[in-house]
């Protein structure tokens, strides 16, 4: 996905939460930016035959088998996005800690449905 698609789903999620503030507008863009560059690198790891270990020949000579690089940078992209996420009150536990609400939707689903359960 694009830059700009990003950014306007971003925006249209933090408005939704209820958490948009004008001056979120750069950490939008920059966590847009990891995104679009996310999808870049999923892009050519499923071009490149989406192997998740590759052989790798160092600079002695030898070949070994590594952990494809690629997928390596899509994991650490989706680490460093989840971050944002996190600093726009856009996953459960940020959105509680910035609004001190549940989330909108209010329905809790798998462990903390199972543990709901247990104090009724």
């Amino acid at each position: 996905m694009k830059r700009k698609t990003w950014k306007e789903r971003i925006r249209k999620a933090c408005k939704e939460a209820g958490t948009y503030q004008n001056y979120f507008d750069n950490v939008i863009d920059t966590l847009s930016g990891i995104l679009e560059t996310r999808d870049n690198v999923e892009q050519k790891y499923i071009e490149s035959g989406a192997e998740p270990v590759v052989e790798y020949t160092n600079k002695t000579g030898r070949t070994n088998r590594i952990k494809n690089p690629l997928l390596s940078t899509y994991d650490e992209m989706n680490k460093t996005a989840l971050m944002y996420w996190k600093e726009l009150g856009l996953t459960p536990s940020a959105y509680k800690k910035v609004t001190g609400d549940k989330p909108k939707d209010g329905e809790s689903g798998g462990l903390a449905a199972a543990l709901a359960a247990l104090d009724s």
